[in-house]
């Protein structure tokens, strides 16, 4: 079996056990690549168990790896089969390889996890390195707080994987807002291998917009919580402050995701219901229409949210989460300093007088647009012109072979 030369290949792995964030990450990385190269195919391969709620453009489809997902305790366990972690991380680590196999890609992009899900994409790495296939690890603008992050990665011996295997880091955002990699002291040899390509924009996406719209017949403010499965906390805050200030400048639509419990998600519907200036919706894939028509934003903060709130240029308060990772906050607090958002802190009494007083600054507030940071959102350019580079660079290495590549059965 060959593949057409004029023909792309790119695969992109995105390890989600649970949440939105990866996969739409991933997904945009996808379509923006497709969209600025004809002759380009992108594969996904994720865990997500909702993958196929999102709309995917031509060229670009998914392979479904069997769900994981990760417990309180920091274990993992299977998501749907009734069968141990161990299987289940087996079962994945197959699919994983032998698709990449199969697909034959130019590129192959992990999203986050040098090595996968608890070491998953290790032998992967190790065959397509082989095959010439150039290998890229991709990080978003913040990973954790650097006293964590060093002993986690030093754990996972990611050094190993940094020097070996791959080609290039490619780090999403700026480096003025936050290095990701701080604290790690990382040799001469991977450092150079950083770019920070800056963070990937979003836009609306050209389909009919969400039938919500049509119940907001006023300014309003968008309160989203990503995929819900911890925005319990937030959305009950804010919901608060509606509940006791009749005077707050605007309506609200509360997206309170996929992943929220049905018993919670059935609590806060019943107070919307008393609240004629409050509408809500489980889940939307075109939450970019939905943050288009808002006059402003409440998050949580994460990566996709903060994309999205700069690309639309929303005034923007966050409230992040703390655990069990820092990055939000880290994301937060050092957006806020530059003047890009506004910030509150939970402080565990979380009154309704102090969400009422912050929701109406918000409406007072700058927006993004008014600080310039350069190429703060040049990231899906970056991303296509270092992609074309590393085709080239693939291009050369076949070359340099002797034997032609044979693609092993999958």
């Amino acid at each position: 079996m060959s593949q057409d030369s004029s023909a792309r290949r790119i695969l992109i792995y995105s390890h989600d056990s649970f949440g939105l964030g990866h996969l739409r990450r991933c997904r945009t990385l996808a379509h923006a690549l497709v969209e600025q190269n004809q002759n380009l195919s992108v594969l996904i391969l994720s865990g997500s168990p909702i993958i196929g709620s999102f709309d995917f453009k031509a060229r670009v489809d998914f392979v479904r790896i069997p769900g994981i997902i990760k417990l309180r305790n920091g274990e993992y366990t299977s998501l749907s089969l009734l069968i141990d972690t161990e299987q289940t991380l087996a079962m994945r680590a197959s699919i994983i390889r032998h698709t990449a196999e199969t697909f034959d890609p130019d590129i192959f992009i992990v999203d986050k996890e040098p090595f996968g899900l608890k070491g998953e994409v290790e032998e992967t790495l190790k065959v397509l390195k082989a095959n010439g296939t150039q290998l890229i690890l991709g990080l978003r603008d913040v990973l954790d707080d650097p006293a964590l992050l060093v002993p986690e990665w030093k754990r996972k011996n990611v050094l190993t994987a940094l020097q070996n295997y791959y080609d290039d880091i490619w780090i999403f955002g700026v480096e003025q807002l936050y290095n990701p990699l701080k604290g790690l002291d990382l040799p001469a040899d991977v450092t150079r291998k950083v770019t920070y390509t800056g963070y990937l924009p979003r836009k609306v996406q050209p389909s009919n917009d969400p039938t919500i719209l049509e119940e907001m017949d006023e300014p309003y403010m968008l309160v989203t919580v990503g995929g819900g499965g911890d925005g319990d906390l937030l959305t009950d805050w804010v919901l608060r402050a509606y509940e006791s200030d009749t005077k707050l400048p605007l309506n609200a639509l509360f997206v309170l995701g996929p992943f929220m419990p049905a018993d919670l998600r059935a609590s806060f519907r019943e107070r919307i219901s008393k609240l004629p200036q409050v509408k809500s919706v489980t889940f939307n894939n075109n939450l970019e229409s939905l943050m288009d028509k808002a006059s402003a934003v409440v998050a949580m903060g994460g990566y996709n949210t903060f994309c999205e709130v700069l690309s639309m240029n929303k005034r923007t308060l966050i409230i992040p989460r703390t655990v069990p990772r820092l990055e939000q906050y880290i994301r937060a607090t050092r957006a806020a300093e530059l003047g890009l958002i506004s910030v509150l802190i939970d402080d565990d009494v979380r009154s309704a007088e102090t969400m009422s007083t912050a929701l109406k600054q918000l409406c007072q507030q700058s927006k993004p647009s008014d600080v310039i940071i350069p190429g703060l959102l040049d990231g899906l350019n970056n991303v296509n012109r270092l992609a074309q580079l590393r085709f080239k660079d693939r291009d050369i290495t076949l070359a340099g072979k002797t034997d032609p590549i044979t693609l092993k059965n999958a």
